[in-house]
């Protein structure tokens, strides 16, 4: 198969386009057709050497991936060849076939496209875990996001104001603000590195 590699870390100049094989599914993962991979700034990481973790190389980036099972490995239960799905690959996903976590692989409903249903598990995934888990978000809460337009902001604005909280979104420029307005946010915040605090208060 084909596949965008890591042969050498590095930029993004340093990716290289070539073949690439990963064999079937070990235990408990599954081995998915790619018709759609996300992007995230993990990535942006992984390439250079300087993420949590570090694949072998050669290897291929890509932590979220959406397609069809091809095949399943041992142990793997609810899952079957042909079936739509999103998977946390970790690394991987930008190639024509990814190796995925069962645990960490769901079903695409029909009316999702592909495209859609690969930009939910990293960013909306950290989101749901920060404001459910960890913050324990109530309705009518008030969030305050910064950095509210990039991709975990824009995620925290859509699923803060599902759960009912007022929005304050912060950022840096006119225009991402404006982006923020759209998405929903309730009050705008243009910041500088030393007025955060005492506007948000």
């Amino acid at each position: 198969m084909k596949a965008i590699l890591v042969k050498e870390l590095g930029g993004p100049e340093k990716l290289v386009y070539g073949d690439h094989e990963i064999g079937s599914p070990g235990a408990g993962r599954v081995k998915i057709e790619v018709k759609y991979a996300g992007v995230n700034f993990p990535d942006t990481l992984i390439i250079r050497g300087k993420y949590q973790f570090q694949p072998e190389l050669p290897f291929s980036p890509g932590g979220e991936v959406a397609g069809i099972i091809k095949e399943v490995g041992p142990g793997v239960e609810g899952f079957k060849p042909g079936d739509r799905v999103i998977s946390g690959t970790t690394s991987g996903a930008f190639a024509e076939e990814a190796e995925g976590f069962a645990f960490n692989t769901h079903h695409l409903p029909k009316e999702v496209s592909f495209q859609d249903g690969a930009t939910v598990l990293m960013t909306h995934g950290t989101v749901i875990h920060a404001l459910k888990d960890r913050a324990k978000l109530q309705k009518g809460e008030t969030l305050a996001i910064l950095g509210a337009s990039g991709g975990v902001g824009t995620a925290a604005i859509q699923l803060g104001k599902a759960m009912g909280a007022k929005i304050i979104a912060c950022a840096s420029t006119d225009e991402k603000l404006e982006f923020c307005k759209e998405l929903g946010a309730d009050i705008l915040h243009k910041y500088t590195p030393d007025n955060i605090k005492s506007a948000l208060k």
